[in-house]
């Protein structure tokens, strides 16, 4: 939480932005056991966003401290500033960037205002109540009004600047938020599992989380539940997926159109689901060949993409080249890797040709990725570098997505259809623990560096290719698996 432990009844602004992402979150920072927390790499690549920003929108060193406000230089790091809320409650914060403005303060015709990075494309309440509670303790600090905060995205040309005005009605809301807060941290147990566990994949915490989930049989870990349609089943006395599973389908479809038509179409599905993943069992679904493309092709090429989603960069074009061997039968020990850089020094158009020259070389060769990215960012790409529209047909054609191909064939025993659950479903293991695209982005924008040299260390680079080729060979493996279970199912 800092340098130093905080006493237990302090609130932090650590504290009030996990409790804006999570009740349960913010409850385990200050309870949990410190065993169960998992180091994840967003909090670096955040760190790294945070520090980019600054250096766009000031250059020079910020000072250190409080001589530094004293001097009134233009930015300022370092302060730990503590005070009283507005019910008097013990708080304290730490500014990651203090931003000289003009006004009146203790030391002088001049004040400061909070600054804050954010991830992602706009502004929400886990940047402005935080910043908020800086403002408040600022205000006690500087004995001087704080009139607006500074919310930063993106960085260099691209620099985007949000001012945040410190409201009447924002000190409310801050307020409220404390109350709720400090009411949350003093329970004996953790509130509930949120409703709407996505976000979970960047807590330290989803570990401990999920076998929670897993034990109580949440709502949320049956596939296609999300937070609303969790609510509509918590109304109808659904708690759980044994619950679920219990259900009789065409009762639970009446009751659940009373939310609307489409709801009730889903709730077979839903029941379904529910009883694979309690018994552990698959179902075919369509016994129609789920990849007849693979059939008569000479070779197959396993494609996965590494973006960094806030810059809407794909940084990474990455194919696996698997060949049919002279029997007929796929050949993985000949598979060899090819990875293609999208350099923004050398410009789009160059990975494009680099692309294009490369699928030219295997034309009549499948596609296979999994899940829709990789198919929009290329068609996106084509489009921007004016392809034709029938060169992006013919593309279109040979992409084939794994996980749409799942879905539509097969339910299976598992809380998500994603590539890593699926794949370890299928007995395959990544090369290197832990990896996700969180941590190849951090290893890219490590690799990339800074200043003229531009490029850190190569081993960033290699393990980033270590597990873009992970990726590609665990899309084959679901893949293999498909076509296994094709040719068993034939007479």
């Amino acid at each position: 939480m800092g340098a130093t432990p905080t006493a237990d009844n302090v609130l932090t602004d650590r504290l009030l932005r996990s409790w804006l992402r999570c009740r349960r979150k913010a409850w385990l920072d200050r309870h949990g056991d410190s065993a169960d927390r998992r180091w994840t790499a967003h909090r670096n690549l955040l760190l790294d966003d945070q520090q980019r920003c600054f250096v766009a929108l000031m250059p020079t060193k910020p000072g250190h401290g409080e001589e530094a406000c004293a001097s009134g230089q233009e930015g300022v790091v370092g302060l730990r500033l503590k005070g009283d809320g507005p019910a008097k409650e013990p708080l304290e914060a730490h500014p990651p960037l203090l931003r000289r403005v003009k006004g009146e303060s203790r030391w002088g015709g001049f004040a400061y205002q909070p600054v804050l990075a954010r991830q992602g494309r706009r502004m929400t309440r886990e940047h402005q109540l935080p910043l908020a509670l800086m403002a408040l303790l600022l205000e006690q600090y500087q004995q001087g009004t704080v009139s607006d905060m500074l919310v930063l995205g993106g960085a260099g040309r691209r620099l985007e600047r949000d001012r945040v005005h410190f409201s009447s009605g924002l000190r409310k809301q801050l307020a409220e938020a404390l109350r709720k807060l400090s009411g949350d941290l003093q329970r004996s147990e953790p509130p509930p599992l949120a409703a709407d566990r996505r976000k979970c994949s960047l807590c330290s915490w989803r570990e401990a989380c999920n076998g929670v989930a897993s034990a109580e049989g949440h709502l949320s870990e049956v596939s296609g539940i999300g937070a609303k349609r969790r609510d509509m089943l918590l109304e109808l006395g659904i708690h759980g997926l044994s619950d679920l599973a219990a259900a009789d389908p065409d009762q639970l479809a009446s009751r659940m159109k009373r939310f609307g038509d489409q709801h009730g179409e889903i709730a077979a599905s839903l029941v379904a689901q529910a009883r694979a993943q309690r018994d552990g069992c698959e179902q075919r679904l369509d016994a129609s060949p789920a990849l007849p493309e693979l059939q008569r092709a000479p070779g197959v090429l396993l494609y996965d993409i590494e973006s960094d989603p806030d810059a809407r960069h794909d940084f990474l074009h990455g194919f696996l080249r698997l060949p049919r061997g002279t029997s007929g039968q796929w050949d993985l020990d000949a598979a060899t890797y090819h990875p293609i850089l999208a350099l923004l020094d050398h410009g789009e158009s160059r990975c494009w040709e680099r692309l294009r020259r490369f699928l030219g070389r295997y034309e009549g060769w499948p596609i296979l990725h999994y899940g829709e990215t990789e198919t929009l960012a290329l068609r996106r790409l084509a489009e921007r570098q004016g392809v034709s529209e029938a060169e992006r047909k013919l593309l279109s054609l040979r992409l084939v997505d794994v996980h749409a191909r799942v879905r539509q064939h097969w339910r299976l025993p598992l809380s998500s259809y994603g590539l890593k659950s699926v794949a370890a479903w299928q007995g395959f293991r990544w090369s290197q623990q832990g990896a996700d695209g969180a941590r190849a982005l951090l290893w890219w924008r490590q690799w990339q560096g800074e200043g003229p040299q531009r490029r850190g260390s190569r081993h960033g680079l290699r393990w980033i290719f270590d597990y873009n080729r992970d990726d590609c060979r665990a899309t084959w493996a679901v893949a293999w698996w498909l076509l296994t279970a094709d040719q068993s199912s034939q007479p």
